[in-house]
C-alpha cells in the first residue's frame, strides 16, 4: 500500500493556509490512491537542534551506539524512517521572514544522515531517497514565492534534491495579506483540488 508523509510547520494551527492546502492535498491523494497518511507536525514536535553529541550519535552505526547515543539518535531514526517509508511527501510550509521556519531546518538537520539519506561519492554527494514525489504547499503574507526575496522555497527544493527527491511540485498562496489575498488562496485551493482529483 502506498504511503504519504504529510509534514506541516505553520504555528497558526487550523487557521494556517499552508497547513490547510497541504492537508487537503494529502487527503485527496490518499483517497485517490488508497494510500495511508502519516502526519508530522513540526510546529508542535519541539524537535531538538543538532549539537556535537547528537551529531556523533546520529552518525554512529546502530550496533555501536551507547545507550545515551541510542536515546539521542531516536528522533532522527524516527524521522528518517518516515521519509524512507513514504512514496509521496506533502509539505505545508509558510515563509517566515523570507526563509524556512526554524522547525523545518531542525528537521532537515536530523534527516540529513551520511550513509543513510545521502552518500559521499567521488563525484560529490548523492541522494539515496530516489523515486519519491514531493509537493510543497507554500503560504506567505507578503513574500512572492520563488522570487528573489523567497529563500524558503528554493532552499527546501534544493535540500530535497540533495536527498535524491528531485520530483518536486510547488503550490503557492503567496502575498495573501494583500488586497487579492483571498483570490490567491482560492487559486491555490483550485490547484490542489485538480492535483488530488
Amino acid at each position: 500500500m502506498p504511503n504519504i508523509l504529510h509534514i506541516s510547520a505553520s504555528i497558526r494551527g487550523n487557521e494556517s493556509v499552508s497547513r490547510n492546502l497541504s492537508n487537503t492535498l494529502a487527503q485527496g491523494l490518499a483517497s485517490k490512491s488508497g494510500a495511508t497518511v502519516v502526519e508530522r507536525d513540526l510546529s508542535t514536535d519541539d524537535l531538538p537542534f543538532i549539537d556535537a553529541d547528537r551529531f556523533t550519535a546520529n552518525l554512529a552505526p546502530h550496533a555501536e551506539r551507547t545507550g545515551e547515543q541510542q536515546e539521542l539518535a531516536a528522533i532522527a531514526d524516527e524521522l528518517i524512517d518516515e521519509l524512507e517509508t513514504a512514496d509521496t511527501i506533502v509539505f505545508g510550509v509558510p515563509i517566515y521572514n523570507f526563509s524556512v521556519p526554524a522547525s523545518v531546518k531542525a528537521w532537515a538537520d536530523l534527516v540529513a544522515r551520511a550513509g543513510t539519506t545521502f552518500a559521499y561519492t567521488p563525484d560529490g554527494p548523492k541522494g539515496l531517497l530516489e523515486g519519491k514525489k514531493a509537493y510543497i504547499a507554500v503560504a506567505s503574507g507578503g513574500t512572492p514565492a520563488q522570487s528573489d526575496m523567497d529563500f524558503m522555497t528554493p532552499w527546501l527544493t534544493f535540500f530535497l534534491g540533495f536527498l535524491g527527491i528531485h520530483d518536486v511540485e510547488v503550490i503557492a498562496a503567496d502575498g495573501i495579506m494583500g488586497d487579492d489575498g483571498e483570490a490567491k488562496i482560492a487559486a491555490a485551493n483550485d490547484t490542489v483540488t485538480k492535483l488530488a482529483a
